[in-house]
């Protein structure tokens, strides 16, 4: 057995935790100042970690190289089995070209920009994001709103700022999902109470979107239609998160959201001319006048429905059981570790969830989808082949960062940065959404920073007497509004709208909200970690 050690290096916690952050800091540097490619910059991280655990923290190379394997497994199921097939869905629409037709009739809502902007980039961009994740929703919200006549510009600005309340809980829940696994903490414990934050930037968010497309005006006017959207939202997602199922919490902020605002009286009011003159500044897409037969227009939206029933009949408590027994749960090959107490870690048993797992379920629906949309199914293969490879640096970057931590985790690098960290007291409640912003804006994805920090939150929350599921929350909800500034997300923008090589016009842009949200998460976690707004936790 290998038993963590938290000051290996001199017998110095200050040294132990000074040489366990060099695969963060190798991580960090390469992909901000370098700017190195965000598969190779997490291979060599993963690289300076095994040296790191082996050398320095005294891990037995077998069980170094076992820990990263564990990792590796992690990140490819369930993490990148729920990307690779709610894509390949989502894939299959555009070949059929029933995405185009679910682009004309969101076009025909309503035909008040600030409305569209709410509808396309807020709540669809939110079923996307719950869906897959990982820049689908910025670059397919960007197109559509450049579709109805936004300037590339502002389409581009307005779909990355609309990706944030739902990051944490996007690709089928997959950061939360995460954040539980490598802190160790239960995933319903973890999505409550980041489910008691992140509602609180969808109350904020739609009003800053309407800003964003029409100033002062558009908040004078469209304040109300922003405002039902965005409680109804924010309700959905705290109540889901709670109460249902963190998996689905997205999909049902988005629909109820989407449901409100086209309730709102007025919402679906003909905007007045001077607005749209002002705001349509760019070119219109000529197809938007041309009408979809209703059966078409329903198979449109078959997919997501297909998704949402298959998610929802899961969670029925017979049929969740039914799933479950599929779950394989085995001792994890040639790793036996121990916590610094002694006590053995729970990484050394593995759960691999057969069936009830998302990516799975997304499978099952895009099954059927193919039926619905009537594509063969060689074409079907071909499409989910060709999802795979376009993702193939996304797959490498995400297993190999969850491979570095899992081997930082079980090494004991974490727990001693995390000892190290709590000497900030009290005023790590108000530092730890930072980290998992700062984490965001390098890595691109809440899954990866949640991984890379999770363990470590949790740390010096032990340590310092704060709540760990506070801290693990607070790295995720504050990596949510890292995404925006993001240079991959920035890219995918870009080159969504034809704005290649303009990314430091949009980071100008959108980095003033970005901080913005931040400081007011800070100040709501702190708050949460004292008697102010301890109450709102579970």
């Amino acid at each position: 057995m290998f038993v963590q050690q938290l000051e290996p290096v001199a017998d110095s916690l200050g040294l132990s935790a000074l040489v366990a952050a060099l695969p963060l800091v190798t991580v960090l540097v390469l992909l901000g100042a370098v700017r190195m490619k965000a598969h190779r910059a997490g291979l060599i991280g993963l690289a300076v970690a095994v040296l790191v655990g082996w050398l320095a923290f005294g891990m037995p190379v077998g069980q170094t190289l076992s820990a990263g394997a564990q990792g590796v497994l992690f990140g490819l199921f369930p993490i990148m089995w729920i990307v690779v097939n709610a894509l390949w869905v989502y894939r299959m629409t555009v070949r059929t070209q029933h995405f185009d037709i679910l682009r004309r009739s969101f076009g025909r809502v309503s035909d008040d920009p600030r409305i569209q902007a709410l509808v396309i980039a807020f709540c669809f961009g939110a079923l996307l994001e719950a869906l897959a994740g990982f820049g689908a929703p910025v670059a397919i919200c960007s197109v559509m709103l450049v579709a109805l006549g936004f300037d590339p510009v502002k389409a581009a600005v307005v779909s990355l700022v609309a990706n944030t309340a739902p990051v944490a809980f996007g690709a089928m829940g997959t950061p939360v999902v995460t954040l539980a696994q490598v802190t160790g903490l239960p995933l319903d414990d973890v999505a409550t109470v980041v489910g008691r934050q992140t509602p609180l930037l969808a109350l904020v968010v739609p009003l800053i979107l309407v800003f964003l497309v029409d100033g002062k005006r558009g908040l004078r006017e469209t304040w109300a239609p922003a405002l039902v959207c965005g409680v109804a939202f924010a309700v959905a997602q705290f109540a889901a998160s709670n109460f249902f199922s963190a998996q689905l919490a997205d999909i049902a902020a988005a629909l109820v959201g989407a449901a409100a605002l086209i309730a709102v009286p007025g919402a679906r009011r003909p905007a007045d001319e001077p607005v749209r003159a002002a705001v349509l500044t760019g070119a219109r897409s000529e197809d938007l006048d041309q009408e979809d037969p209703r059966r078409e227009v329903l198979r449109a939206y078959a997919p997501y429905a297909l998704i949402v029933a298959v998610f929802s009949l899961a969670q029925i408590p017979p049929i969740k059981e039914l799933l479950a027994r599929a779950t394989r749960v085995f001792d994890w090959p040639f790793l036996d570790v121990a916590g610094p107490d002694g006590e053995p870690v729970g990484a050394n048993v593995f759960t691999l969830p057969l069936l009830g797992t998302g990516g799975t379920l997304v499978l099952l629906a895009g099954l059927i989808t193919a039926v619905v949309l009537g594509v063969r199914a060689g074409t079907a293969v071909r499409e989910w082949a060709a999802t795979v490879h376009e993702l193939r640096y996304a797959i490498l970057t995400v297993t190999s960062v969850l491979a570095l931590a899992y081997v930082m985790n079980l090494s004991g690098q974490a727990a001693t940065i995390g000892r190290s960290v709590a000497a900030a007291g009290a005023g790590l409640a108000f530092l730890s959404p930072v980290l998992g912003w700062f984490g965001v804006a390098v890595s691109g994805s809440d899954t990866s920073a949640n991984a890379l920090f999770g363990a470590l939150q949790v740390s010096a929350a032990r340590e310092s007497g704060l709540s760990p599921e506070l801290l693990a929350a607070a790295n995720s909800s504050g990596g949510v509004l890292g995404k925006m500034i993001s240079p991959q997300n920035l890219t995918i923008a870009c080159a969504a709208v034809g704005l290649a090589g303009r990314e430091g016009d949009l980071l100008r842009k959108v980095l003033p909200w970005s901080l913005g949200l931040l400081l007011v998460m800070c100040l709501v976690v702190m708050a949460q970690s004292t008697a102010l707004l301890g109450w709102m936790l579970p």
